[in-house]
Formats: structure tokens, C-alpha cells, sequence
């Protein structure tokens, strides 16, 4: 059920920013796609956290991160942009991450320039590597793809480290290889948003995490300043904590959830329906007729 590259392809060749939101399990991608969204991310974040129960510090592998990007994007009909961290070690991991990515059905792949262990782009303690190393892993990438429409997305965390006008020198240095979209994490104000628009000349994407770094705006904002995606990386997660911690703090006080206080549920009909219940029940009929 996998959607191709070229979905993920013609989307940004279309008019209009692409409004995509991380999900960290299968069940929430579908609730994405439902919601009628164009695109899934498959941040390291969300699955560190819904995988490992770890926070977002370099510590998923290739292969759980290449599996979860198998079940997710086996389940859907939109393009799946998965993150692929540091490429997981030199030039040829980086080939082998790209590969295993675009057999696992991801439409696009994020590779950045943070040195390993890598840790998340609104965390302190941040390293990186050199423009030229991140450049080669850029290329690996691209040389890489068996799918010229697989999209390859460069990031750089080097904002953090060298500031704003560092990182635009990278992202226009990845442009000139040929990547698809560039994406400066963490700018720290609204000017420096700006800033990024207007001096890299290629699809851009703005992370948009709620308390990160960054100042938070509307999609349709962002693309008034010149953005192409728009990423809400692990609200998600975030949601989904803390409807957990008031169904938990109801039922240890009461003793059962069905309560008002205890958060909106889904009823069971809708949990059956998300999941595809009806579809899976009417093989046999459908079998049956053709007999």
C-alpha cells in the first residue's frame, strides 16, 4: 500500500506548502492520514520514545528504525519521510541507510550534520561535523537512491554551534549538490526564519516543535516567508502523554475510566473503524464470491 516517491515528488512541484505531522506508531499515522494530511514524518524522537521508552539520543539502530518505517509506510497511502539521523556511521552506512529506507517503502529521508552519537535538534550539547563530511554524506545519499524521485532532504543542526549565517552557508552548499529540500534546524527567532527564506533558494522545511527552540507560526505563515513543509515533529507523543497521565490519574482515584475527567476517548466503533475492521471482516465474503 506503500505510496511512491514520485507522490512525495509531485507534492512539492504543487503550489502550497505540505503540512506534515510526526506520528510515532502506525495507529497514529493512520489518524494522520485520515485527518487528510498529504504526508506522515517518521521522526527518531517519537520512535525512540514509542520503541525504547528512550529519549532521542542516537540510541535507535538502523535496522528498528528501517522496520518501523516498513510497518508504517506498508499501512498507508501517503508518502512516508522517515529521518534518518546521521546515516548511522560513514559514507557507506549512509549508502546502506538510504537503501534500506527506500526498500522499506519511505518516500524521502532526512540526513544531517550532527556528529555521532547524535542527539535531538532542540537538545543542548549538540556536535557537528565538518561542512565538507556532511557534504560527502549528502552525496553518499544521493548516489545512493535507486529512485531519482526519492527525496533526499539535507538538515543542519549548525545554528546551534557556528549561528544562522554558518547554517545558511551550509544549506546553499547542499543545494549545489542537487538535494531536494533543505531544512536549518532550530533558528531562534522569527528574523532568522526569515532569513533562512530568503537567502536558501530550494524547498525548505520548518520544524515546528512545541517549546523547542524555535518560534512556533501557522503553516499558512511559514509559507507567506517562503517554506515548503511544515513539521509538527512529536506533538503526537506529546498528546497522547497526556491523555495517558489523566486516564491513570482517574483510574487510580476511582477506580474505573469511564468518566468525564478522565479525557476524550475514541468509542469502540471508532477504534474498530480506524483500524480497517470492516475491510479485514469482508475477505471471506469477498472470497467466497469468487468461487
Amino acid at each position: 500500500m506503500s505510496a511512491s516517491p514520485s507522490q512525495l515528488r509531485h507534492l512539492l512541484s504543487k503550489p502550497g506548502i505540505i503540512r506534515s505531522l510526526g506520528a510515532h506508531d502506525v495507529f497514529t499515522a493512520l489518524l494522520v492520514q485520515q485527518a487528510g494530511l498529504e504526508t506522515v514524518f517518521l521522526g527518531g524522537f517519537g520512535t525512540s520514545a514509542s520503541l525504547l521508552g528512550l529519549p532521542d539520543v542516537g540510541l535507535i539502530t538502523l535496522s528498528e528504525m528501517s522496520d518501523a518505517v516498513r510497518r508504517m509506510a506498508s499501512r498507508l497511502h501517503i508518502p512516508v519521510v522517515a529521518d534518518g539521523d546521521t546515516g548511522h556511521g560513514d559514507i557507506h552506512n549512509v549508502q546502506r541507510t538510504v537503501r534500506e529506507f527506500e526498500n522499506a517503502g519511505a518516500a524521502g529521508i532526512l540526513l544531517e550534520d550532527q556528529a555521532n552519537p547524535k542527539r535531538c535538534g532542540h537538545f543542548s550539547g549538540k556536535q557537528i561535523v565538518s561542512t565538507n563530511e556532511w557534504l560527502d554524506r549528502l552525496k553518499a545519499g544521493l548516489d545512493a537512491r535507486k529512485n531519482p524521485d526519492f527525496i533526499i532532504i539535507a538538515r543542519t543542526d549548525s545554528r546551534a554551534i557556528e549561528g544562522i549565517h554558518a547554517a545558511i552557508d551550509r544549506a546553499n552548499k547542499a543545494k549545489d549538490l542537487g538535494v531536494d529540500v533543505c531544512f536549518v534546524e532550530a533558528p531562534q527567532s522569527i528574523e532568522e526564519l526569515q532569513l533562512v527564506a530568503k537567502e536558501v533558494k530550494l524547498p525548505l522545511l520548518a520544524n515546528m516543535l512545541t517549546g523547542g527552540a524555535t518560534p512556533i507560526l501557522s503553516a499558512s505563515e511559514l509559507e507567506t516567508m517562503g517554506y515548503k513543509i511544515a513539521v509538527c515533529p512529536i506533538e503526537s507523543l506529546m498528546v497522547t502523554a497526556a491523555a495517558m497521565k489523566q486516564l491513570l490519574k482517574v483510574y487510580m482515584e476511582h477506580g474505573r475510566v469511564d468518566r468525564p475527567d478522565a479525557g476524550a476517548m475514541f468509542n469502540f466503533t471508532q477504534l474498530k473503524e480506524t483500524l480497517g475492521l470492516d475491510s479485514i471482516s469482508s475477505l471471506k465474503t469477498r472470497l467466497e464470491g469468487k468461487s
